[in-house]
């Protein structure tokens, strides 16, 4: 159940009654069938956002008036915790609407509502919920988020980092961290060499994050970790948050991940087939790659889609393709399949798609294929 698409599919009246199920065993006068009538009237023509916030009314509605006893309720039926590489929107995604319930109505109760939040992430997530909580009661949040970041579950560990990346999708932008990250990066310290691969990929994206907005601080802070902190955890986490600056070409970025000699590599003989395409059909990228240099380089090669917007206009997307290590004068054939599929996050218009061919952030080749509808 990936994108917002595959997810809001199943918040529907068989949500609410699964929900409204287990409620009942704890609150036994829960109306099972009108919240599930109420919802099923309410969510069409609603997105994901949208039909969460439905459940979540309906929740409030029929528990208790008093929020803090609503609470107790709704956490007795979170269940048992995630271990590592459970999904939070496979094995739990019913409980967004009990993260929702907590994000609208527990501001009053910032000790409560965090305490809840806190339960909740380890059984689903409080990325989301916890945002409207740094920027009413920011002191108290951070405090919980630096507890959070030292925690033994990497559950809560994650949370520290994903509930204040400064850009999280589906999510409100915190701007008072886009302008100053540094609150966000004393949080993420302790989290440098996580052994979970869950949170370390939420520290990379977060990194990732402030490195579209201040890739000065995020250079500077990815390169005295990768010198203070030599593990291989710490080396992922570096790869992977500076995946944009590496895409964008940034030298510092390029160096610190070990990429060199863009100006020793050509690119030949790029071609995409087929170049006719519906959508859901697939075109394959076919081109040659050669080191020109008498030295060993290692190459970040992505290549960029050209999407055409409603208005005629395109705009670039960058997919990452592979990194080679080519010896002197070695050449290389790569091929890549790419979907042409729609995304919750990409509408698909007719028209010329333009390819570039990308190493270490330099466009060294283009192509292009026809969109028809």
């Amino acid at each position: 159940m990936t994108g917002e698409y595959g997810l809001k599919r199943h918040f529907n009246g068989d949500a609410a009654r699964l929900i409204g199920g287990k409620i009942r065993d704890f609150h036994p006068t829960f109306d099972v069938d009108g919240y599930a009538t109420e919802v099923e009237r309410r969510i069409p023509g609603k997105e994901l956002k949208d039909r969460v916030l439905v459940l979540a009314e309906g929740l409030r509605s029929r528990l208790p008036e008093d929020y803090v006893e609503s609470v107790k309720i709704l956490l007795a039926i979170l269940g048992d915790e995630l271990a590592e590489g459970e999904g939070m929107f496979n094995v739990s995604w019913y409980l967004m609407p009990v993260a929702r319930f907590v994000e609208e109505w527990g501001l009053d109760h910032p000790e409560v509502s965090l305490d809840a939040l806190a339960e909740i992430t380890k059984r689903h997530t409080a990325e989301y919920a916890v945002r409207p909580y740094v920027e009413r009661h920011y002191e108290l949040t951070m405090a919980r988020m630096a507890d959070w970041a030292r925690d033994p579950s990497h559950n809560l560990r994650r949370a520290a980092s994903e509930g204040i990346r400064p850009r999280l999708p589906w999510a409100r932008t915190l701007t008072r961290f886009v302008k100053d990250p540094q609150p966000v990066l004393e949080i993420l310290e302790p989290l440098r060499s996580d052994p979970s691969e869950y949170v370390r990929k939420s520290v990379a994206n977060n990194l990732n994050d402030i490195a579209k907005d201040s890739p000065d601080i995020a250079l500077a802070t990815v390169l005295r970790w990768s010198q203070e902190s030599r593990t291989p955890e710490t080396a992922w986490i570096v790869k992977h948050a500076l995946r944009t600056l590496v895409k964008q070409g940034n030298p510092e970025a390029l160096a610190i991940v070990g990429v060199t000699g863009g100006e020793h590599i050509r690119v030949s003989s790029l071609r995409l087939s087929p170049r006719e395409l519906t959508l859901g059909d697939s075109t394959t990228l076919r081109f040659e790659i050669e080191n020109t240099d008498r030295r060993r380089h290692t190459v970040a090669v992505d290549y960029v889609v050209h999407h055409v917007r409603k208005n005629g206009q395109s705009i670039p997307k960058v997919f990452k393709l592979t990194t080679l290590d080519l010896a002197p004068g070695e050449r290389r054939t790569v091929e890549k399949a790419h979907p042409v599929r729609e995304v919750s996050t990409r509408r698909y218009y007719p028209g010329e798609h333009l390819v570039d061919i990308q190493v270490n952030g330099q466009i060294l080749a283009t192509d292009r294929f026809d969109l028809r509808l």
